[in-house]
């Protein structure tokens, strides 16, 4: 297969990937509600983005570094945001 297709589908899944966690941080900043959200959950996505980052480094793979680096400040800003948010829900 040509690898400018491939390319293309691995641009296309890290995309669908790594933007999925948008709209559970914008409901966090608009609600400023946690709950439903498992913060081990997302301590481990975090985690394994981090690990896809350094595989991506090591393949020198721009896809898995591109999307892995979005995805990483994404549910790293998800993580600050439910300790911050949570804290606020427990003090009320």
């Amino acid at each position: 297969m040509n690898t400018t297709i491939i390319t293309i589908i691995g641009f296309c899944a890290a995309s669908l990937t790594t933007f999925s966690f948008i709209p559970q941080f914008i409901k966090i900043l608009k609600t400023k509600k946690t709950e439903g959200l498992s913060p081990l959950m997302m301590i481990q996505i975090t985690i394994g983005l981090a690990l896809w980052i350094i595989y991506g480094l090591l393949r020198k793979d721009i896809v898995l570094i591109s999307a892995n680096s979005v995805g990483f400040i994404i549910t790293l800003a998800t993580l600050f945001a439910y300790f911050k948010y949570s804290r606020t829900e427990e003090e009320r």
